[in-house]
C-alpha cells in the first residue's frame, strides 16, 4: 500500500488509472479465455452425445445450455470491456487535465516566488542609492572636485562594499558624467576618468525630480567592469544631500547580478528528479533570458512566452509544462516587466526548449 506522501503525488492519479486499465483489461482477457474453453468443452460434450444416441439426449440438453450461458457470457464481456474501456479513458484524460493544472499552478507559484525573491532584493538596492547619495563624502567629492575629495570618497567607497558585497562598484560621476570615485580602483582602474555620459543610468538619474527618486536598469555586461553582467541603479547627487538641492552629479551602484541571480534560479524548490527535467529563468520584458538554471543562453537568447500570457499562469506544449508570473514589483519598487519562469518536461529538457529562440 502506498505511504501517505507517494498517495498525495499527483501523478498517482495518471499511475492508478494505468495499472487499473491493465488489470481490467488483464481479467477481462481471462473471462474470454475460459469462455473459449467452455465453448470448446460444450461443443465436445455435444458430439459425444450426439454419438451416444438415445442415451446421450439428457446430456446433449445440458450441453446445449451450457453453450447459450458462454453465449451469454461472450455478450457481458463484450459490453464490460466496451464500458470499462471508455470509463478508464475518460478518467485517463480527466487524471491528465487535472494533472497538467496542477503541475501549472505548482510551476507558477514557484516562478512567482523566484521574481518576488529578486524584486525584494532589488528593492533594498534602490534603498541603498538614495542614501548613499546623500553620504556627505559623496556630496563633497562632486562638489569640491578636489583630488583629496575624491580620494576621500573612494575611501567611503570601499567602506561600503566590505559591508554590502552584492556589489561589484559603485562610482561616483560630475554633472558631465566623468567618474571621479569609484570603491575598487584597483580591480577596474579603467573606471576612473572614463564618460558615462551617454549612458541610460546617467541620463535618468540626472533628469530626476527629487532625490527621492533612483533609477533602475536591465542588466547590461558592463565593459568597465571587465565585461560583468550588472543591474545599475543610480540617483542623483544634490548640493548639501538635500532633497530638492542642485544636482551636481550621479551615483552609480553596480549591483552583481550572477551570483545573486544564480542563487535564486538554483534555490526553487524543485525535486532532483524534476531538476534534470526543467529550466529555472528569469526573464526581461522582452523575454530576453537574464539567468537560467542550465547557465544556457543568459543575456543572449529569448524565450518568448504568448501574447495572452500576462500576469501569472501557465500553458502546456508540445510535452513541456511551462509556468510564469510577472514581476509584482515591493514596496516603491515597481520592477520592470520581468517574469519569473519555470519550463518543465516529461523528459529533460534541452538549451533552448518550448519557445526559446536565439536573440
Amino acid at each position: 500500500m502506498a505511504d501517505t506522501e507517494e498517495a498525495l503525488v499527483p501523478e498517482r492519479i495518471l499511475e492508478l488509472s494505468e495499472r487499473l486499465s491493465t488489470a481490467a483489461t488483464t481479467s477481462i482477457a481471462d473471462i474470454a479465455r475460459i469462455n473459449r474453453e467452455a465453448k470448446m468443452l460444450a461443443i465436445n460434450a455435444l458430439i459425444t452425445a450426439a454419438r451416444a444416441g438415445e442415451a446421450g439426449k439428457g446430456f446433449a440438453v445440458v450441453a446445449e445450455e451450457f453453450k447459450n450461458i458462454s453465449a451469454r457470457i461472450d455478450e457481458v464481456t463484450g459490453d464490460l470491456e466496451s464500458q470499462v474501456q471508455g470509463d478508464l479513458r475518460e478518467l485517463a484524460a480527466v487524471g491528465a487535465a487535472i494533472l497538467g493544472h496542477l503541475r501549472g499552478q505548482r510551476l507558477a507559484d514557484l516562478a512567482l516566488n523566484a521574481i518576488e525573491i529578486i524584486d525584494r532584493n532589488l528593492y533594498e538596492r534602490t534603498c541603498d542609492v538614495r542614501w548613499w547619495a546623500t553620504d556627505s563624502a559623496v556630496v563633497d567629492c562632486v562638489s569640491a572636485g578636489t583630488p583629496a575629495a575624491a580620494e576621500h570618497a573612494s575611501e567611503r567607497l570601499r567602506v561600503i562594499l566590505d559591508a554590502y558585497t552584492v556589489y561589484l562598484d559603485l562610482w561616483i560621476c560630475d554633472a558631465q558624467g566623468r567618474v571621479t570615485a569609484v570603491g575598487r580602483p584597483e580591480l577596474y582602474p579603467r573606471a576612473t576618468g572614463s564618460s558615462v555620459s551617454n549612458t541610460e543610468w546617467f541620463r535618468k538619474a540626472k533628469a530626476t525630480a527629487s532625490g527621492q527618486e533612483f533609477v533602475a536598469c536591465d542588466v547590461e555586461r558592463a565593459p568597465l567592469l571587465n565585461d560583468a553582467p550588472v543591474a545599475t541603479y543610480a540617483a542623483a547627487i544634490r548640493r548639501g544631500g538635500t532633497v530638492n538641492g542642485e544636482v551636481v552629479g550621479v551615483l552609480g551602484i553596480h549591483f552583481d547580478w550572477q551570483p545573486q541571480a544564480n542563487a535564486v534560479v538554483d534555490g526553487v524548490r524543485l525535486t532532483d528528479e524534476e531538476r534534470s527535467r526543467s529550466r529555472v529563468l528569469l526573464l526581461d520584458r522582452a523575454g530576453r533570458i537574464l539567468a537560467a538554471s542550465d547557465r544556457r543562453g543568459e543575456l543572449t537568447e529569448t524565450f518568448r512566452l504568448p501574447d495572452a500570457a500576462t500576469g501569472m499562469g501557465s500553458y502546456a506544449e508540445n510535452g513541456v509544462t511551462v509556468g510564469y508570473a510577472a514581476t509584482p514589483g515591493y514596496e516603491t519598487y515597481e520592477g520592470l516587466g520581468w517574469y519569473g519562469c519555470i519550463v518543465q518536461g516529461e523528459r529533460v529538457v534541452a538549451a533552448n526548449p518550448g519557445r526559446a529562440d536565439a536573440a
